[in-house]
């Protein structure tokens, strides 16, 4: 399960219709309480898909550095990622699941069609190595 606060949850919704036509990207940041990863905060990421930013986004493995770096000075963690989906459905891809290497961690996709966003879903990464990777819907909870 995932939660977060509804401000963070509409911060990513934003976040899409902000770079429409385009995929926004960015990191979730928090803490896993179990089966829970609590999201308490988003890090917004510059998508250096620049030959099909409409269709796939990649962030730079040196601003994931930073972040995670950033990130445990918080006493937080990378607990997952987020993108949009430009006029196609809040589903993963074939290219979204082989290029997620996260392990454990959330990968929430929101669809924005028409520069309007629509659903957001989440998806964990499981397996024990990238060999085994699947994506599984996961519960996507808002707390005020």
């Amino acid at each position: 399960m995932l939660k977060l606060r509804q401000l963070i949850y509409d911060e990513i919704r934003r976040h899409g219709e902000e770079t429409y036509p385009y995929e926004c990207c960015g990191a979730l940041l928090g803490r896993v309480e179990g089966d829970t990863r609590m999201v308490s905060a988003t890090v917004r990421c510059r998508n250096m898909r620049a030959d099909s930013a409409s269709d796939r986004y990649e962030i730079d493995p040196a601003e994931a550095v930073r972040i995670q770096r950033d990130a445990r000075i918080r006493g937080l963690d990378i607990i997952g990622f987020y993108h949009s989906h430009p006029d196609h459905p809040a589903y993963w891809s074939p290219t979204d699941l082989a290029e997620a290497y996260w392990l454990g961690c959330s990968y929430v996709i929101t669809s924005i069609e028409n520069g309007q966003a629509q659903l957001t879903r989440s998806f964990a990464l499981a397996g024990r190595t990238v060999e085994d990777k699947a994506f599984v819907e996961e519960e996507l909870v808002t707390e005020p």
